[in-house]
């Protein structure tokens, strides 16, 4: 099994919060005006949809490394459905063109593809998340109040 940890903090002087992942950063933050966000970075549903069209995009090189095939270019366009109170994601969409440079069909490229892609199959199954509150703001570095 391989296991990995991604962290979060708040970014200084807005409300917006910081992830990172080994030397990749990304902001995270809610449309300027809603909950104090500035639209500083990506909302949660941008980040579902940029998950599921990444994710796709590099198990498309990884197929195609497997497989032999050669690829050129690649588009992938995700559209997210939330719907709810709380708000959910409640379905998704996603469009995918992929070049074969030998001018083939990339149709079995992409089922190929469909079958392993871990970010949608996840989603698909069903992933527990378990959300505990930390043992202690100190050892986090966060301000005691």
């Amino acid at each position: 099994m391989v296991s990995l940890t991604v962290e979060l903090r708040s970014v200084n002087d807005t409300q917006a919060a910081l992830g990172w992942a080994g030397g990749h950063t990304i902001v995270v933050d809610r449309p300027d005006g809603r909950a104090g966000g500035m639209g500083l970075g990506f909302n949660g549903a941008q980040l579902l949809a940029l998950a599921i069209g990444g994710c796709f995009c590099n198990d498309l090189r990884y197929v195609a490394q497997d497989t032999g095939a050669k690829l050129g270019s690649i588009a992938v366009t995700v559209a997210v459905e939330l719907a709810g109170e709380p708000l959910l994601m409640t379905g998704a969409t996603m469009t995918v063109a992929c070049e074969m440079l030998d001018g083939s069909d990339a149709q079995d490229l992409i089922a190929r593809t469909t079958s392993i892609t871990m970010v949608t199959n996840s989603i698909r199954n069903g992933v527990p998340v378990t959300i505990q509150q930390a043992a202690s703001e100190g050892a986090l570095g966060l301000k005691q109040r």
